[in-house]
């Protein structure tokens, strides 16, 4: 029985990349079907709510997402979309594979995992205005929340991602040494589920000298697992690691519900010229391929991208070539032909 999937091709780039991955995913012959549905700026313009009911009663039946970049507003405006979608469907996991497709690079043969605590920290968005001396907005607080629940639920999710994929080690960064409380229980929490797993190595780092070990000697980690803002930062340094996030796929993970996202912005300055380059978002469809069993045709998409950039056939100007949108996704659905 075919898997319908809730698609919102995005904001920006998001339709051209969003109407490449599809193109492909029908050439594969995925087993799929597409209930369109919009959010973000699109939506705002269209029914004046940048997250429709109808949307997200459609995520919550289908219980998969494939979703474009969405653009957020800076420092004013409606609140993130995808921090919403976590929140609506408790999407706890952020994960974030990195891995080398473009030889040549500052690195070879990188292939890490971030897991990303995707629902607490700072993100939570518990935050205040403080009036002082006749200023209402003299000061800004917010509150990190950690729960142990939220700590084990997510570091538990990392080993277990490391036994299923043949992953040899689990290192957590942290804060400890200067947040000793919310850090501190996220740490204990990560220490306490590593004992149930003796297979797998352990290591906790600081998170500033997790970065530091990231660029001088990458080769040392496997997977990683954080709180969410130290994940959000990481897992985008990571993405240097490999060219940047144009290569860089993520799937947020909950108990019924999963969406698989570009990670990379909107782009709208280069929106509508037809140079956008899918591979990211593809990449994210793979990664919801597997969530739903389907790893043949997911195997397949991931063996084309890769022989189509050893050879140097049909890439974007951000992969070294001077191909199109289309061009780059014309190819590939040839490929698997």
């Amino acid at each position: 029985m075919s898997q319908t999937i809730t698609v919102i091709p995005g904001d920006g780039i998001g339709p051209e990349v969003t109407q490449s991955v599809i193109a492909v995913l029908k050439a594969a012959d995925a087993d799929l079907e597409y209930d369109e549905q919009i959010a973000g700026l699109v939506a705002l313009k269209e029914v004046r709510d940048p997250l429709p009911k109808a949307t997200l009663d459609s995520a919550e039946q289908n219980g998969v997402i494939l979703k474009g970049p969405l653009a957020t507003p800076v420092g004013s405006g409606f609140r993130s979309i995808n921090v919403a979608f976590r929140k609506a469907f408790d999407l706890y996991a952020n994960v974030r594979p990195v891995k080398t497709l473009v030889p040549g690079g500052r690195y070879e043969d990188i292939d890490l995992v971030l897991i990303r605590e995707n629902t607490e920290g700072l993100y939570v968005g518990v935050e205040h205005h403080i009036g002082m001396h006749g200023d209402p907005r003299a000061a800004a607080e917010s509150v990190m929340i950690i729960t142990r629940f939220g700590a084990e639920r997510v570091c538990r999710y990392a080993f277990e991602y490391a036994r299923a994929n043949g992953r040899k080690k689990v290192t957590l960064a942290h804060k400890a040494n200067i947040l000793k409380y919310t850090q501190g229980l996220f740490l204990e929490a990560g220490r306490k589920v590593a004992e149930d797993f003796p297979d797998i190595e352990w290591e906790d780092r600081i998170i500033d000298a997790t970065a530091m070990h990231l660029v001088l000697d990458p080769y040392r980690f496997d997977v990683l697992v954080m709180e969410n803002m130290f994940g959000d930062i990481l897992s985008d340094l990571m993405a240097g690691l490999v060219g940047g996030l144009g290569f860089a796929p993520a799937g947020n993970i909950g108990t019924d519900t999963a969406m698989f996202e570009a990670v990379h912005g909107s782009a709208p300055d280069i929106a509508g010229q037809g140079i956008a380059n899918p591979t990211g978002l593809l990449l994210s469809a793979c990664l919801m391929l597997d969530h739903i069993n389907q790893h043949e045709v997911s195997a397949r998409i991931r063996s084309a991208i890769d022989d189509m950039i050893q050879v140097g056939q049909a890439l974007t100007v951000d992969m070294g070539g001077g191909a199109s949108t289309t061009e780059y996704t014309d190819a590939l659905v040839q490929a698997l032909a």
